[in-house]
C-alpha cells in the first residue's frame, strides 16, 4: 500500500522508501481461498474484501495506520495480528518489519468488534501501531528545506564540524530531491533545475542505486562543491528545488487578503512562484476595487486593516499615506474614546498608537457609510437600499429603527453627519477621500499585486474534474438556481460566475468610461451582495455590529446553497452546470471556516464537497479551533491536511517546529492517476493527433518537407 501525505509531511518522508502496511497477504479468508490482490494505490483488495486506508500519522517514533475494512464476500473473514506488518525503509536504505512476532512494537485496535471474523457486508474500523519507529528524516533537514538561508545562518554560529555537516546534509537532500523528482520526466525537471548547479544536480539525482562503480565519482562532486565554498548556496538551491518539486501546482481558493497581518508578502512570494491559480475571494475583489479607485471598496479595505490593526500593510506594505486621515480623526473624535472601535486581536501596538488607530477606525467607518449609500443610489438595480441605515437614526434620542423596532445606539456621537442630509461628505472627508483615491489608484506595487490577482485570477476554475471556487453558488431554497438581474439582465449559475468576472476586468481595462465605472461598482458589489456568489448572505451587518448590542440584529442569514451542501441532487446539478458529469467530480469551496472544534467535518456530500477553509486568519482561529485546511490532490487520490496555529519562522527555526497537520485521505483512486487523465494530459492529446495528421499528409505528399 502506498502511502500519501500533506505537503508537510511528505518532505518528512521522502527521502524513505515507500510506507507499506502490510505483508503479502492483508486478510486471510477462509482455507480455500487465500489469494491476495493487491493494487498499486491506497487500497488492497482481498478477493471481495477491501481496505481502505483513511488516515496515517508519524509522532515520536510512533506510526499509526486507521483502516476502514469492508467484507463484500459470502463468506466471513478474520482480522487478527497475523495478517498485519508494517515495513519502513529509512533514509539509509535499511529496511525495518514490525509484525504481529513482535506484539510489544505492533499493535492492533477494532473498534465495535467482539468476535474477530468480519462478517459478509460488514465494516470495521481497524488501527494499526507501529511502536520505536526511528526518524525517518532528521527534523532538521525539514527545516532547512522549508528555510534554508535562515537555518544555514543558524548552524553556522552553533556547529563545529562544517566540513562534516555540509556532507551529512547534502547527501541527506540529494535522496529527498531524487524522490521528489521521481514523479516527473527527466525533461521537466531539468527545466526547474536552478540554472547556475543544473548540470551537477542532474549528475547526482540520476545516480542508479546499482552503479556502485561511480559511487567515489559522486562523493568527488559533493567534496568539490565544499571544497571551493559553493556548499551554501548549492544546499539553498537543492531547497527550493526540492519545495518546486513537492508542490507541482498550487491552487488558491480565495481571501488572500483577509485580515491577516502580511498579504502583500504573500503576494510577492505568489507572484515568484511557478505555476499558481487564484479563485478569488469577496475580500480579494475587495482590495481590487479599491485598486480601481472605488470608494466604497478603499473604505471597507481601510476599515478593516483598522479594526485588526493592521494599518501597517498600507502605510509600510504599499505606501499609502493615511497621515490625512489621522489628522483628522484626531481632531474630529478628539474627546471621544471610540469605545465601539476598539481594535480585535493584540496588535503591537503602544498606547498612542492604539489611540490613533480606534479614531482613525471609527472616522473611516462614518465615512464607508456614506459613500455606500452614493454607491445604493447610484445603483438602484444592486437592490440594496435596504443598507441605507443613517437616516432611520434619531440623533437626540439616541435610537435607530429598524424593522419596526427601536434600538438604543451604543455611541451616539456622530459629528460629522448632518441629520437632513446625514449621507453627505463634508469638505474634510470628501478631499481625505480624493486623496485615497489617488493614492490607490497611483501606488504601483498594489497595481502590479492586483494586476497578478487578474492575470491568474478568476471566480472559479474547473481544473482536473474539479470545480474551485470561493464562496456560494446562489440557489432558491428548492435547490434550484437563483436568477440574479446584473444591469438589467437575469443571470443564474455559471452565467453569474462569467458576467460578474467580466465586469472585474472592466473595473480595469474598459475603454468606455460607464462600463468601466460599473465594473468598478461590481467590485463593491461582490464583496457585499446577497446575489453575490463570493459572500452569499441577506447582508453584511457592519453597522448593526458596531453600534447595537443585540444580537439579534448581528445575524446575517445565509444563502440556502450552505444548508444544502449534503443534497446529492444539488450538487450534482451544479457540477452538471459547470460541464462536470463524471462521478469523480468535485466541488473544492473556500469561504467558510469550517468549526472543527465543534465537530463539523469540512467533506460533505459523501466526499463529492469539500469545504477547506479553516482559517489561516487569526482572527478565525478561536471560531475554528485550527488554522485552516490544505487539500492534497496527486495521483492516488485527495488527502485533507488540517493545519494547527503557526506561531513563527523564529519559533519554526529555533525549535524545528513547523505548522503542524492533521491529514485525512479523503478519497483513494482504485487506479492511480495518470497524466493523460488530467486537463495536460487532454491537451497532450490533442498535440499527438495533430502531429499524427501532420505525419501523415508528409508521408502522402500533401505538404512538402521544409528546406
Amino acid at each position: 500500500m502506498s502511502l500519501t501525505f500533506s505537503r508537510r509531511s511528505f518532505l518528512k518522508y521522502t527521502a524513505v522508501a515507500a510506507v507499506a502496511v502490510a505483508g503479502s497477504s492483508l486478510l486471510t479468508g477462509c482455507k480455500d481461498d487465500n489469494t491476495a490482490k493487491r493494487t498499486k494505490l491506497g487500497a488492497i483488495t482481498v478477493l471481495q474484501a477491501k481496505a481502505d486506508l483513511t488516515r496515517v500519522e508519524y509522532t515520536g517514533g510512533k506510526l499509526v495506520f486507521k483502516l476502514n475494512i469492508k467484507n463484500n464476500r459470502t463468506n466471513p473473514f478474520e482480522i487478527s495480528y497475523d495478517h498485519f506488518c508494517v515495513m519502513v525503509t529509512d533514509v539509509d536504505g535499511k529496511k525495518t518489519y514490525y509484525t504481529y512476532k513482535d506484539l510489544s512494537k505492533l499493535q492492533l485496535v477494532t473498534d465495535d468488534l467482539s468476535d474477530p471474523q468480519l462478517s459478509k457486508n460488514s465494516n470495521v474500523e481497524c488501527t494499526i501501531t507501529a511502536k520505536e519507529v526511528p526518524a525517518l528524516v532528521p527534523t532538521d533537514t525539514v527545516t532547512l528545506i522549508y528555510y534554508p538561508e535562515q537555518k544555514l545562518e543558524q548552524v553556522l554560529k552553533t556547529e563545529e564540524n562544517m566540513e562534516d555537516w555540509y556532507k551529512i546534509t547534502l547527501y541527506r537532500l540529494i535522496e529527498v530531491c531524487k524522490r521528489t523528482a521521481s514523479k516527473y520526466t527527466r525533461s521537466k525537471v531539468r527545466k526547474a533545475l536552478p540554472p547556475d548547479f543544473a548540470y551537477v544536480i542532474e549528475e547526482l539525482i540520476t545516480e542508479k542505486n546499482d552503479m556502485t562503480d561511480k559511487e567515489s565519482y559522486y562523493n568527488a562532486i559533493v567534496s568539490t562543491i565544499i571544497r571551493i565554498g559553493r556548499a551554501e548556496k548549492f544546499i539553498i538551491a537543492m531547497s527550493e528545488l526540492i519545495q518546486r518539486l513537492t508542490v507541482d501546482h498550487l491552487h488558491i481558493v480565495g481571501d488572500i487578503y483577509d485580515r491577516g497581518p502580511g498579504p502583500h508578502i504573500i503576494m510577492d512570494e505568489l507572484m515568484a512562484y511557478h505555476s499558481v491559480d487564484i479563485q478569488w475571494g469577496n475580500h480579494d475583489v475587495l482590495w481590487m476595487g479599491a485598486a480601481a479607485g472605488q470608494r466604497g471598496c478603499i473604505a471597507n479595505v481601510i476599515r478593516i486593516c483598522a479594526r485588526y490593526g493592521n494599518l501597517d500593510i498600507l502605510e509600510e506594505g504599499y505606501g499609502i499615506n493615511l497621515l490625512p486621515l489621522a489628522t483628522f480623526a484626531m481632531n474630529t473624535y478628539k474627546d471621544d474614546p471610540c469605545e465601539c472601535f476598539k481594535l480585535k486581536g493584540n496588535p503591537d501596538y503602544n498606547a498612542t498608537e492604539m489611540l490613533m488607530d480606534v479614531k482613525m477606525h471609527k472616522a473611516i467607518s462614518v465615512i464607508q457609510f456614506k459613500v455606500e449609500s452614493q454607491i445604493i443610489k447610484k445603483n438602484p438595480g444592486f437592490k440594496l437600499e435596504k443598507r441605507n441605515l443613517l437616516h432611520h437614526i434619531n440623533y437626540e434620542k439616541g435610537t435607530i429603527e429598524l424593522e419596526g423596532k427601536e434600538y438604543k445606539l451604543l455611541d451616539k456621537n456622530f459629528p460629522t453627519i448632518d441629520p437632513k442630509k446625514p449621507y453627505a461628505l463634508t469638505k474634510e472627508e470628501e478631499d481625505i477621500m480624493e486623496r485615497l483615491e489617488r493614492a490607490f489608484e497611483n501606488c504601483e506595487k498594489l497595481q502590479r499585486h492586483m494586476h497578478f490577482l487578474l492575470n491568474k485570477g478568476g471566480l472559479y476554475k474547473v481544473y482536473n474534474g474539479n470545480l474551485l471556487y470561493h464562496g456560494c453558488v446562489p440557489l432558491k431554497e428548492d435547490g434550484n438556481l437563483k436568477s440574479v438581474r446584473i444591469f438589467g439582465r437575469a443571470y443564474k449559475g455559471k452565467g453569474l460566475y462569467e458576467v460578474l468576472e467580466s465586469y472585474v476586468r472592466k473595473g480595469f481595462y474598459a475603454m468606455d468610461p460607464k462600463e468601466k465605472e460599473r465594473g468598478k461598482d461590481i467590485m463593491w458589489y461582490i464583496w457585499l451582495s446577497e446575489n453575490s456568489p463570493l459572500f452569499g448572505k441577506d447582508k453584511m451587518a457592519t453597522f448593526e455590529r458596531y453600534f447595537l448590542a443585540e444580537k439579534e440584529t448581528h445575524k446575517e442569514k445565509k444563502n440556502p446553497y450552505y444548508l444544502l451542501l449534503e443534497d446529492e441532487k444539488v450538487v450534482g446539478k451544479i457540477l452538471k452546470e459547470f460541464g462536470l458529469e463524471n462521478e469523480d467530480a468535485h466541488i473544492i469551496n473556500g469561504h467558510v471556516p469550517v468549526k472543527c472544534k465543534d465537530g463539523e467535518n469540512p467533506v460533505k456530500c459523501g466526499g463529492k464537497v469539500l469545504v477547506i477553509d479553516g482559517g489561516f486568519s487569526k482572527a478565525y482561529q478561536k471560531e475554528t479551533g485550527i488554522a485552516g485546511y490544505t487539500l492534497i490532490y496527486n495521483s492516488y487520490g485527495l488527502i485533507l491536511a488540517a493545519h494547527k496555529p503557526f506561531e513563527s519562522t523564529e519559533a519554526a527555526i529555533e525549535k524545528e517546529s513547523d505548522i503542524h497537520s492533521d491529514s485525512t485521505v479523503v478519497k483513494r483512486t482504485l487506479e492511480r492517476k495518470k497524466v493523460e487523465d488530467t486537463d495536460v494530459g487532454k491537451e497532450l492529446k490533442e498535440q499527438i493527433s495533430d502531429l499524427e495528421v501532420l505525419l501523415a499528409a508528409y508521408r502522402s505528399g500533401v505538404i512538402a518537407e521544409r528546406m
